[in-house]
């Protein structure tokens, strides 16, 4: 599903360059739940956005689906994204003024999925992260979990090849935090979404198929959970 080869990212102030990554090698295979943890700054939220197109490498390549998002234009990768991959971020990046139902069906209509197709995916999505009777409420009048499980619906809308998440639960109390995790990991099991996590939470990395532990821009460890 994604392999990375060599990939290196080099920040580069004029002043100081830091090597925020430094030659990672990694595959992530379809239907695996990856949880990507280590000590703040070692460079996993930079993994994740070289991994998913959102930020260009300094050198090395990635290939999702066999693709090189090397050879791909920014144009090109921007629709890649929006057609194959779904983000889940800590603070939901919802917009306020539309509802749930609104919101997720909004990386659809970006793509030219015509209105209707797009609420009545809308709709499934949201029934499958149990929250089809809150498609008209909007996110102020959600609790933090719920407006996560939208997050998720939003995600997953456009039947990806992967879903990238940082931090999901970092925002939630340890109650939503666990039914967020408990679907994650519904989804991956029932569904076969195939799931990349950056996290500090050890309950998603013992939930998760495989934990790759960073430090100072570089893989040092991989772990299977029992």
């Amino acid at each position: 599903m994604v392999r990375a080869v060599d990939v290196a990212k080099l920040y580069d102030t004029g002043r100081v360059k830091v090597a925020a990554l430094r030659g990672v090698n990694l595959s992530i295979n379809r239907g695996e739940m990856v949880a990507i943890m280590g000590p703040s700054g070692c460079g996993k939220t930079t993994l994740l956005n070289c991994l998913s197109g959102l930020d260009a490498l300094s050198s090395g390549d990635v290939f999702i689906e066999g693709v090189s998002l090397k050879t791909m234009s920014d144009r090109q990768r921007t629709r890649y994204r929006a057609r194959r991959m779904g983000f889940i971020f800590q603070f939901y990046n919802l917009l306020a003024v539309l509802s749930a139902a609104e919101n997720v069906e909004m990386p659809l209509l970006l793509t030219g999925v015509p209105t209707h197709e797009a609420r009545r995916r809308a709709l499934d999505v949201l029934d499958l992260v149990g929250l089809r009777q809150r498609a008209d409420n909007r996110p102020g009048e959600l609790s933090g979990g719920e407006r996560q499980r939208v997050t998720i619906a939003r995600a997953l809308v456009n039947d990806p090849a992967i879903v990238w998440a940082d931090e999901p639960t970092g925002d939630l109390d340890s109650t939503n935090a666990e039914e967020i995790i408990n679907l994650m990991c519904r989804l991956n099991q029932e569904q076969s979404v195939t799931f990349a996590l950056v996290t500090h939470d050890i309950a998603i990395g013992r939930r998760a198929h495989r934990i790759v532990r960073m430090k100072d821009g570089e893989i040092v460890d991989e772990i299977f959970p029992s």
